[in-house]
């Protein structure tokens, strides 16, 4: 019998709904868009942003470009048809949508649409591309974030073969991107009506995140400009006049942490920022708001959001206060700082979980919201204050389905350790009844679970699993003794916590004990390794992109700084202990839990390799194992039928090994 054979059975059996439902599947999945950076115009009149779907027939995914009215109506196709178009944003004047677009095979330019009327037309034409602009508030340039062309840019006929790497740097790879050399990412301006291109900032580092004063005339970025930037993470702040072509950057911050994200504040006296406020702990220290005054060059810590993170803070149109996204125990919410007082008001929280937002100069709210049933769209605020749905991203094509309902508990994972977990319940599910589990352990490890669609999670319990989701520690959210008590203790605190997470469903009777399977993706799989070493109480272990033998990763894997601040370095022999007590490799012979291994062919991030050592491992002491391994794929899987073998291999593992029938 197969799953969703079960599932029906189980939906006729148990009770008789009024109305039959859809049960959310992988191809459902397959076919749901999702929407992003949304961007309100100037007369308040449209919201434009970033819709993301998935060629079927072609076999890749695309990005375009929509808008809709704010006083209501259908979504308006920008940019549909015409290559990869992404990252909106109007003109001040209210006269051009810009947007990025490869249009093709091409790399990334900057792309204006009049809205008098007319085709897309290109206004940069690097050869190697734009990666992020912003409008000056004149309307009269363009700030463009561009890395140095290399020869491969420069090349005018293809070569038969690429050219040779020449690596001297020692942050030598990265991910997504590849083997690192010194082409940096550079600051220019371009002129809108000439569309001339002047370089800004120069030199062997990176120069990001710029945002320009409100007069026009300077620039805030983020550079880290210390003598070997390969070997710290100090980012600062600095500031550029853009008048002159002989300014010289001025640093505004001077700390041995990250800051990042500056934002002016409408008079052009103050910077808000993020700042990871902690040279103990680069990896664990919290993103926290701080506000600095330019003219003084003092910085103060927002008090009223002490150790919690904070996405992207702006200044609100009225000038007094801002707007950020805070990770607050399991929430994503929105919220507002008195500048003045540093009082908070939570615009939106419990279960809207806020991915994006942006404001009228009316002050008219616009956000992203995601609700534990239903994935993102765009709400606004209405006259009585409540928050409207103004998008229709998923409404044809998910109105018939019923997903899991899901519930927030807190409990005691050891005594005076209070932890939260996420409890999603199968479509149907019957209270008198224990249904069989997945724990599903999140990654970073800096992250949390939230109520936001969960759409692996929901996937799950449509095949008629509770699916668990924890926060333990290491997580984000519960403040920085939380999150830095896994510091070279992985699979320790953790560990215990998404233990916790599981006895207390099964206290509740949600979960049949003997019926538990656990799964992770990135840390999630690497706890996961820990999981299946420690104990045998699961009956099956999905591990993705997960690490196993962590000195094979020094040098090999992009995170050669996080391993040495957090471990030392693996050569001496003073350090061999803290790298193999929390290697899960040397721990191998205590694993009987058959185990699915899954990765991309050219992960940076977490290398195949280390599934390929788990996989043989296993298969060498007769373990259930099996190890799938995506060719070209990067530490998420981007092709849809890869996707969609990707799940499909999770089930059948799960239906093999777990037992699946509810038990009164």
């Amino acid at each position: 019998m197969t799953r969703t054979t079960y599932l029906l059975l189980l939906f006729t059996t148990l009770f008789t709904p009024a109305v039959f439902a859809e049960v959310f599947d992988v191809d459902t999945y397959l076919r749901m868009h999702d929407a992003s950076e949304i961007s309100v115009s100037p007369d308040g009149k449209f919201v434009a942003y970033t819709l993301y779907e998935r060629d079927l027939e072609q076999d890749l995914v695309t990005t375009s470009v929509w808008m809709i009215p704010t006083a209501g109506g259908p979504a308006i196709p920008m940019t549909a048809g015409n290559g990869n178009s992404y990252t909106p944003k109007w003109s001040p004047d209210n006269r051009f949508l810009s947007i990025l677009s490869d249009r093709g095979d091409q790399p990334s330019q900057v792309w204006m649409l009049d809205r008098r009327g007319g085709d897309a037309q290109p206004l940069t034409d690097l050869k190697q591309g734009v990666s992020s602009y912003e409008w000056s508030p004149t309307g009269k340039q363009l700030l463009l974030e561009v890395k140095d062309p290399t020869p491969a840019d420069l090349d005018e006929e293809p070569r038969p073969n690429p050219r040779p790497y020449v690596i001297d740097r020692l942050q030598f790879k990265e991910d997504y991107v590849g083997y690192l050399d010194r082409y940096r990412y550079h600051l220019y301006v371009i002129d809108v009506a000439t569309q001339q291109t002047r370089q800004l900032t120069f030199g062997d580092f990176d120069d990001s995140q710029p945002s320009w004063s409100p007069d026009g005339k300077h620039i805030a970025f983020v550079s880290n400009r210390t003598e070997h930037p390969d070997r710290n993470r100090n980012t600062e702040l600095w500031l550029l006049d853009t008048t002159t072509d002989q300014s010289e950057p001025r640093q505004l911050t001077f700390n041995s942490f990250q800051d990042a994200s500056p934002t002016w504040s409408p008079d052009g006296k103050h910077l808000a920022y993020t700042t990871a406020a902690s040279k103990d702990l680069p990896i664990y220290a919290i993103p926290q708001l701080a506000i600095l005054n330019i003219d003084s060059g003092e910085s103060q810590l927002v008090a009223s959001l002490s150790e919690v993170q904070v996405f992207n803070p702006v200044f609100s149109a009225n000038g007094s206060d801002l707007l950020t996204i805070t990770e607050f125990q399991g929430q994503q919410q929105l919220v507002r700082i008195d500048f003045d007082t540093h009082e908070i008001e939570v615009v939106l929280g419990q279960q809207d979980v806020v991915s994006d937002f942006d404001e009228a100069p009316d002050g008219q709210l616009y956000a992203l919201i995601n609700r534990p049933r239903y994935p993102g769209e765009i709400f606004t605020v209405n006259k009585k204050g409540s928050w409207v749905q103004l998008s229709s991203v998923h409404q044809t094509l998910l109105a018939d389905i019923e997903f899991g309902a899901v519930e927030k508990h807190e409990f005691e994972s050891e005594p005076g350790v209070a932890i939260e977990a996420f409890y999603l319940f199968p479509p149907g599910y019957q209270k008198e009844h224990s249904y069989p589990a997945v724990l599903h352990i999140h990654g970073g490890p800096q992250a949390q679970w939230d109520f936001g669609f969960n759409y692996e999670a929901q996937l799950l319990a449509a095949q008629g699993y509770i699916v668990v989701m924890p926060n333990p520690r290491g997580s984000f959210g519960y403040g920085q003794k939380f999150a830095s008590a896994i510091n070279k203790d992985w699979g320790g605190p953790d560990f215990t916590d998404v233990m916790a997470a599981m006895d207390f469903g099964i206290d509740k009777g949600w979960i049949d004990s003997k019926g538990m399977a656990v799964y992770g993706w990135s840390y999630g799989g690497m706890l996961t390794n820990h999981v299946i070493t420690k104990t045998n109480r699961f009956a099956a272990a999905i591990t993705g992109a997960s690490a196993t033998l962590y000195v094979s990763n020094y040098g090999h894997d992009q995170y050669q700084r996080w391993w040495e601040e957090e471990l030392g370095f693996p050569w001496l022999a003073e350090n061999k202990d803290a790298w193999d007590r929390i290697s899960p490799f040397y721990a191998l012979e205590q694993v009987t839990t058959p185990t699915l291994a899954v990765g991309g062919e050219d992960d940076w991030n977490v290398p195949i390799i280390n599934s390929e050592q788990l996989y043989i491992v296993l298969k060498r002491r007769g373990v259930p194992a099996r190890l799938v391994v995506y060719p070209n794929e990067y530490h998420s899987l981007s092709v849809p039928s890869y996707e969609k073998h990707l799940y499909e291999q999770y089930f059948n593992w799960l239906e093999t090994h777990v037992q699946t029938s509810p038990k009164l």
